[in-house]
């Protein structure tokens, strides 16, 4: 009899234990996923509205053995905020351990187009992470904290290099201009330095004189003609008469720049102040530093392109001269097929 009893209980051990270990082994080894799924969690969000995020995303193959694993990783009282990816080959116990230690999976934060106003480039940037587009804008005006790049509220628009970023969603401001200046570090190669120089402009310069070329198009083939405008002008000490510039003190309210907005008392009227302006007007984008840097005066430095005004074709391109009779003559060209367009739109 006591034999019988010792070989149950042997048994019920072996069964036990045969059990336990599968159990183990199925949240710990076995693939519990069907489908891969990216998991936001957010400060605030509950261990259960992530597991049952992640069960309906990723298509949990088994609920019981994901739950246990949460319950028993204690995910509920160390869950962390974060951008998360769960995987077909995950196990249940990896993505408990996943939300209980921050392994975030990096995100791509681009910064891209016409980024002219602080506070919208704050509202696309927070669009895209965590943070909020009231602490972006603050950063971008804290004289203290840009300090820390070596820019300022005044020339933040340089330090922010359009590109894609790989950064953890959760990045506050700091860490995602720490990011930016990295980028603005690897631009300016000894090469690039070098070019600068033999312009007789500086980093600071380059950028201001990019974000005019910018603002002025975005068809970058044509932006080393705009800025070679530019620079030959600055050579004869022409004032550069940009009408981006004089739109920016209006932050860029007007559809056109008509005579009275010349007027504008401001450092950042071209047309009032000979140079450049204090700083840049807009975010200038690779395109634009690397045509600054490589221009294409149309002749000799000073002697080259000096005027350029809007195609009549209406492609968005331009026609420059070097003269201001040249300059006229296509200036009266693209009004002339401005009024025959608008006859015909009256007409219809």
């Amino acid at each position: 009899m006591k034999k019988i009893s010792l070989l149950v209980l042997g048994f019920a051990v072996f069964f036990l234990a045969l059990g336990f270990g599968w159990t183990w082994y199925r949240d710990n080894r076995v693939s519990n996923f069907e489908r891969t799924a990216e998991i936001y969690v957010r400060p605030g969000d509950s261990a259960s509205e992530v597991f049952e995020t992640v069960c309906a995303a990723a298509a949990a193959k088994d609920r019981r053995s994901l739950e246990r694993s949460f319950r028993n990783k204690k995910v509920a009282a160390n869950l962390k905020p974060g951008h998360y990816t769960v995987s077909p080959g995950d196990a249940s116990v990896y993505v408990a351990r996943m939300f209980n230690n921050g392994w975030q999976t990096p995100v791509k934060l681009t910064l891209a187009g016409n980024l002219r106003i602080k506070q919208n480039i704050a509202a696309k940037i927070s669009s895209q992470m965590l943070v909020d587009s009231a602490s972006v804008y603050q950063a971008l005006c804290d004289d203290a904290l840009l300090g820390e790049f070596g820019f300022s509220s005044r020339n933040a628009f340089s330090l922010l290099m359009p590109a894609t970023y790989e950064i953890w969603w959760t990045a506050s401001p700091e860490d995602i201009l720490r990011r930016m200046k990295e980028a603005w570090d690897a631009f300016w190669t000894s090469q690039n330095d070098a070019k600068a120089s033999s312009l007789g402009l500086s980093r600071e310069e380059v950028s201001i004189l990019a974000s005019i070329v910018k603002a002025e198009s975005n068809y970058e083939p044509e932006m080393p003609l705009i800025a070679g405008v530019y620079l030959n002008r600055l050579a004869v000490r022409m004032p550069l008469q940009a009408d981006p510039t004089v739109a920016f003190c209006f932050g860029y309210k007007p559809q056109r720049i008509l005579h009275k907005h010349l007027e504008v008392d401001s450092p950042y009227n071209t047309y009032r102040h000979a140079g450049l302006p204090p700083g840049p007007i807009c975010v200038p984008s690779k395109a634009a530093l690397e045509a600054v840097l490589n221009p294409d005066f149309g002749g000799a430095r000073g002697k080259g392109n000096f005027y350029f005004c809007a195609n009549p074709d209406f492609s968005g391109k331009h026609i420059f001269a070097r003269t201001l009779s040249e300059h006229n003559a296509n200036a009266r060209a693209f009004q002339a097929e401005l009024s025959r367009r608008a006859r015909a739109k009256r007409g219809q």
